[in-house]
């Protein structure tokens, strides 16, 4: 839709016209991602998702037309007879496989090829495999790309030989790899979000190599004050005032904190863009009344649609979890452009002719 910012609604996906792309999504969590590809006017088909309440809210929300609530080791050794033969000719395979383990904050090393859960009643897993068992389920679907996100941190210390051997296994797969570095404050995302992207493709595919460049002007935090009724949520406790009306704008509680503790509470600045947001609740604060910033506000930085149905989750943890729609509209809309060109318009050529 042109003229589409961060504040838009689901209705508005109506009028974006179909580039008969198809695409899976694996870790779907929410469907950040997935509202991403669907804003780029390709069909979501359906998603992968281990965590039966964040699999709730991906149908509730997208109304897939296959969706598999099951671990994605489990996925990749379904029975090919039993998946959709669709799903076997996929334009676009995404996936942002968990990656806790090489966030750049806390213990990074320490927590490497350790089991692990996020939430109560999942399997324990080792995180870091499952980027591999992802690209295992590349090479039994070989759709035509394959886009996977994931944190900054990837790229960064010893966490850059695990990169090598993500691409020497896409590779082996079949698939020629390209990573790029972006920050969703330039893809029209109202907040500093930088997230490493693989984009892969098929070796048989003569694509060119693909090119990422994103300049939009970044939002800052007073506009989105602006377009919104109200941004207050709660009050801060009273253990964190003193260290709050202390705290430039713009900076985080750790900035006055004598052990420089409380670093991920950030407080805003209406001229700057606002910080990532995270999975942890209520960590971001305003940048003049004592209070975090409401659910609406929330959704509006992670550019979500403002009428999500988030059931009985926390928006914060749901936003936080997820990729910005807007971030992954701009990944998917270079990628159609660049590489899928000629076929949507061969696709589109198709449908006029039997119109």
């Amino acid at each position: 839709m042109k003229g589409l910012d961060w504040k838009w609604y689901k209705s508005d996906l109506n009028s974006i016209p179909k580039n008969g792309l198809k695409v899976l999504s694996c870790f779907s969590c929410g469907g950040g991602s997935s509202f991403g590809y669907k804003l780029a006017g390709c069909t979501v088909l359906g998603n992968v998702e281990i965590d039966s309440k964040m699999n709730k809210l991906y149908k509730q929300n997208h109304n897939p037309k296959y969706s598999f609530n099951m671990d994605i080791r489990e996925f990749k050794k379904y029975p090919d007879e039993e998946i959709p033969s669709e799903l076997f000719d996929l334009d676009i395979l995404d996936g942002s496989p968990p990656c806790s383990s090489f966030s750049l904050a806390g213990a990074r090393e320490k927590g490497w090829g350790k089991k692990k859960k996020f939430k109560e009643g999942q399997s324990e897993q080792i995180l870091d495999d499952l980027f591999f068992d992802f690209i295992d389920v590349v090479e039994k679907l070989k759709p035509k790309v394959v886009i996977a996100e994931n944190v900054k941190g990837m790229i960064s210390g010893n966490a850059k030989g695990y990169v090598k051997e993500i691409i020497k296994r896409y590779d082996e797969a079949g698939y020629d790899t390209q990573l790029f570095l972006l920050n969703g404050a330039l893809m029209g995302v109202p907040q500093a979000r930088e997230r490493v992207f693989f984009v892969s493709k098929r070796k048989d595919l003569e694509f060119p190599k693909l090119k990422m460049n994103f300049d939009m002007k970044p939002v800052p935090f007073g506009e989105v004050e602006k377009k919104l009724s109200s941004v207050l949520g709660k009050p801060i406790s009273n253990s964190m005032r003193r260290y709050f009306f202390k705290t430039p704008a713009g900076k985080p509680l750790s900035y006055v904190h004598p052990k420089g503790s409380l670093f991920n509470y950030h407080k805003m600045n209406r001229k700057r863009v606002a910080p990532t947001v995270t999975a942890s609740d209520n960590n971001l604060m305003h940048y003049k009344e004592p209070n975090y910033l409401n659910d609406q506000t929330i959704i509006g930085l992670q550019s979500f649609p403002q009428d999500y149905d988030f059931m009985d989750q926390s928006v914060q943890y749901v936003c936080g979890m997820s990729v910005p729609p807007l971030m992954m509209k701009g990944v998917a809309s270079q990628v159609i452009k660049q590489w899928f060109g000629k076929e949507c318009e061969r696709i589109e050529d198709r449908k006029v002719a039997n119109e």
